[in-house]
């Protein structure tokens, strides 16, 4: 009865381990077209950019004057510069951080964040991989319904012409 009952823990054990394994492989970084160093980051963007974009960190509420920005244009990653929010999808969420109710097509991507506890839509530039904030779905029910909830230091704003 012992010897069974061993045989049972060790096949349990080696088919838990077989499978974390096989899940561990399957999971590669993505290589964006924009890579630096940390050293390299550090050197090109202030202290608190370098923790919202390179260390998924988030500003204070209602501390962005992008916050209440509603002049025409476009907003773009801080980093690298690529556009990814323009200001017809910004709304005034009254979260105290920037709102969009979409992204510029093909330039956030959308990855799963479990650093609080639980999954949630993390937001990310997806030419240099830079975090943005979160998606969340309480926006416009009249648009997408999407609210992408975004760190101003994220963002350089760009005036239309």
């Amino acid at each position: 009865m012992r010897r069974i009952a061993l045989l049972c823990i060790i096949a349990i054990l080696t088919s838990c381990t077989g499978l974390a394994q096989k899940k561990e492989s399957k999971k590669t970084k993505k290589v964006y077209e924009v890579t630096k160093t940390d050293v390299e980051w550090k050197k090109i963007l202030t202290s608190m950019e370098y923790y919202v974009l390179r260390e998924a960190g988030t500003e204070r509420s209602f501390s962005s004057p992008l916050n209440k920005n509603y002049e025409k244009g476009t907003y773009v990653c801080t980093a690298c510069k690529t556009p990814l929010y323009k200001s017809e999808h910004k709304f005034d969420s009254g979260t105290g951080w920037p709102s969009f109710d979409r992204a510029i097509s093909n330039s956030v991507e959308l990855d799963v964040d479990y650093k609080i506890g639980y999954a949630r839509t993390e937001l990310k530039c997806n030419t240099c991989g830079g975090h943005l904030g979160h998606s969340f779905d309480d926006g416009p029910r009249k648009t997408t319904g999407k609210r992408h909830c975004i760190n101003g230091v994220a963002l350089k704003f760009v005036p239309e012409k």
